[in-house]
């Protein structure tokens, strides 16, 4: 199933895509996808509901809608730090013996196809394209790799933008380089586990139509259900929270010479099963 937001920022519905321009709207049914909808109505209640819209004609186009992002604000986005054997190797550091977590304020949350936005000051905007894991269930020291599959509602994709400048040379701070607002583009789709292999997705990144980063999540060094139980030995995950699992090779700090994003700049990335995304980069507010 891959479940979507459609509408305009604030105001967006759930549906369910039957198809790469169509959807079924359950608006009526769901109020958002959020913690509340992973607690009560849950996934599994929705494909009754959309088999039967489906087969009644109530099915509706994209068109020129806005898709925003498939889950509403989070409680927490976590994120995973060199998670890809090559991307370590570019990075010139060696394969952590445990997932490197940081997190990543929730509100950089935007749609897939809405503008990034360059912070002022901002000098070394890069890109990162990721697979992110949405969580189903509240989940605390959960004690195996099949328990923590258990609590995953599904997988989006995810543009984790970052800015190397304020990240590694003001103090060293991660959560200042990824905070940034709109550096989390999310979507077009929450896709439930039982449509992909997720052991090896396709995944690639051009900017201005040159092909910067190609890969697969075969070179994942923690697979997804790993990061779930290991992270939830540390805190406590809720339903609709959102961890980004690291990039494979191909960012811009790892380029020689290193390649910054500039407003003008358009990027466009995909991961096999969950859709593609695009943004237009625009300079400072």
């Amino acid at each position: 199933m891959r479940i979507a937001r459609v509408g305009a920022p604030g105001a967006e519905r759930p549906a369910v895509f039957v198809g790469d321009d169509e959807y079924v709207d359950v608006s009526d049914v769901v109020a958002d996808i959020d913690a509340v909808f992973f607690q009560s109505v849950g996934i599994a209640a929705l494909a009754d509901i959309v088999e039967e819209r489906r087969a009644a004609g109530r099915v509706t186009s994209v068109g020129t809608q806005r898709i925003g992002a498939p889950i509403a604000r989070p409680h927490q986005i976590i994120c995973v730090g060199l998670n890809y054997a090559d991307h370590a190797a570019e990075s010139g550091m060696p394969i952590p013996a445990e997932p490197i977590l940081f997190t990543k304020s929730p509100n950089t949350l935007v749609g897939p196809f809405d503008d990034v936005r360059i912070p002022r000051g901002g000098t070394k905007t890069d890109w990162e394209v990721e697979l992110g894991i949405v969580i189903g269930r509240r989940a605390s020291y959960l004690e195996s790799r099949e328990a923590a599959a258990a609590h995953i509602a599904g997988y989006t994709l995810v543009n984790d933008v970052s800015e190397r400048a304020f990240q590694l040379e003001r103090s060293g701070q991660w959560l200042k380089g990824k905070s940034a607002e709109t550096f989390n583009p999310a979507g077009p789709w929450l896709v439930t586990p039982d449509e992909l292999d997720v052991a090896r997705l396709g995944m690639r990144l051009d900017v201005n139509g040159v092909r910067r980063q190609t890969g697969s999540t075969a070179t994942m060094i923690f697979p997804p259900d790993e990061l779930v139980r290991y992270i939830s030995q540390f805190l406590v995950l809720e339903p609709g929270d959102l961890i980004n699992t690291g990039t494979p090779p191909g960012v811009g700090m790892g380029s020689t010479p290193p390649i910054w994003l500039e407003p003008g700049d358009s990027m466009e990335l995909a991961i096999d099963g969950l859709g593609v995304q695009r943004q237009l980069v625009v300079g400072p507010r």
